[in-house]
């Protein structure tokens, strides 16, 4: 498997605090069947993103591990520096310089003209992944914006153990119901830590294999996320605008 989100880096951000909590992870990670983990630092108004210490703790962590193969990214905010930035030097924050961009958005705000910054990203070449979106309830009432966000070229990925309770019955459900509109491209594991957040992809695997099929626990834990290393266009399945939920906002 595949996991294009972890904060499996040490003292970068609110992951990873030594050294040997991130040699922990990475074994956790291997152990659980996965081959290959894209370490993504928060970009935001809190932690600096520093990519030469990226490449040095990548350098370092892959001689220590090398059962898994470790992958630059970034936890991409959308503030004014940070877009900016991105737009001049994509590879920058792209999943292995390529073109995939792992967003992620605050708690308190969505703003209006995110979907005019997507756009200004994907005639670019810079894809937008929007991450975990099942565990924030802004972006949960806004449904239809996310559909619409799809439609236009970005990409989505839900937390594996979103689905199976981790974080409550709320983002449980969201996540379920993103699977049921088809707006689902990306399951991963947001990894903080090797025990409460653990780089474990193998019980969500096996959730989404026996829900929805093996084709599909394949494509959204190996297939799609293979595809951000190198670069690969992903094609994907329209989202479902059929399928509608009960109100968003009665869930939160």
């Amino acid at each position: 498997m595949v996991d294009i989100h972890s904060h499996v880096l040490y003292g970068m951000d609110d992951g990873s605090r030594d050294l040997q909590t991130s040699l922990d992870m990475l074994k956790v990670a291997s152990d659980s069947g996965t081959t290959d983990i894209v370490a993504t630092p928060h970009s935001d108004l809190q932690f600096v993103f520093q990519p030469e210490e990226i490449e040095r703790q990548i350098e370092e962590l892959s001689a220590a591990v090398p059962d898994i193969r470790i992958h630059c990214g970034c936890d991409f905010h959308l503030h004014f520096d940070n877009i900016r930035d991105c737009l001049d030097h994509p590879e920058k924050y792209t999943i292995n310089h390529k073109r995939y961009l792992m967003v992620e958005f605050s708690d308190s705000l969505i703003a209006k003209t995110t979907g005019d910054v997507f756009d200004r990203m994907l005639r670019v070449d810079i894809t937008p992944v929007i991450t975990h979106p099942e565990r924030n309830h802004l972006l949960m009432k806004q449904l239809d914006q996310i559909t619409q966000w799809v439609q236009a070229g970005c990409l989505v990925q839900v937390t594996s153990q979103s689905f199976l309770g981790r974080f409550g019955k709320t983002p449980q459900s969201a996540a379920e119901a993103l699977m049921s509109r088809n707006l689902v491209h990306f399951i991963a594991s947001d990894a903080h830590d090797p025990e409460y957040r653990p780089p474990t992809l193998k019980p969500g695997f096996d959730h989404i294999a026996s829900k929805y099929g093996e084709e599909t626990a394949r494509r959204l834990f190996i297939t799609n996320p293979a595809a951000t290393l190198t670069g690969d266009y992903i094609e994907v399945e329209y989202p479902d605008q059929s399928a509608r939920p009960r109100k968003w906002y009665q869930l939160w």
